[in-house]
């Protein structure tokens, strides 16, 4: 059990980027602004099951990372059917384009996310769990390297994503297809 806490996952789910009593608000907030108040409760459940998935994985973007998706589908699907697993399923823009898949309303909301979580409160919790440096390696060389984010400092990298996300969420918030986004997935 000790072991499973030392995955940078589960530290993400229980104080990092993904925290289960932090982030999901955000993400109903995100979907507030994007489409409406979320009335159906369906939604909420998948604000808070939809990056359960990261827990004991021991990367964010790898491939064990990118699957984080799975947990958070089975369990929609299984409370409330195949269309609600499939939208949770593809909440990430990669995984959906790894399935073949469209991504989701959700993968928008959890996007803006992002940006209304604010930078005082993001960047500490990113570093308390040493996510950060995955995030800003991948800018770097990895999978968001074709994004040109600059990584000079860690502000610097957080306003980049912030307005690159903007331009996708206003380019995406139809469900228009993903041109931005590449399918591949790197360690």
């Amino acid at each position: 059990m000790n072991r499973i806490f030392k995955n940078v996952g589960t530290r993400s789910v229980l104080y990092g980027a993904h925290c289960f009593f932090i982030h999901p608000f955000f993400v109903a907030a995100a979907w507030w602004k994007l489409y409406g108040f979320p009335w159906d409760p369906r939604l909420w459940v998948a604000f808070f099951v939809h990056d359960l998935g990261y827990i004991g994985k021991p990367n964010m973007d790898g491939i064990e990372g990118e699957e984080h998706p799975i947990l958070g589908a089975l369990i929609m699907d299984f409370l409330f059917g195949k269309e609600w697993g499939d939208f949770t399923l593809f909440h990430s823009r990669f995984f959906a384009k790894k399935l073949g898949g469209q991504y989701s309303k959700l993968c928008v909301a959890d996007k803006m996310a992002f940006q209304l979580t604010p930078r005082w409160l993001y960047l500490p919790m990113v570093n308390w769990t040493g996510e950060i440096h995955e995030y800003m390696k991948q800018a770097d060389s990895g999978k968001y390297s074709s994004e040109n984010r600059d990584t000079s400092t860690q502000i610097t990298w957080h306003t980049g994503v912030c307005k690159y996300m903007a331009a996708w969420i206003e380019q995406h918030k139809e469900i228009k297809p993903d041109t931005w986004t590449k399918g591949v997935i790197n360690d």
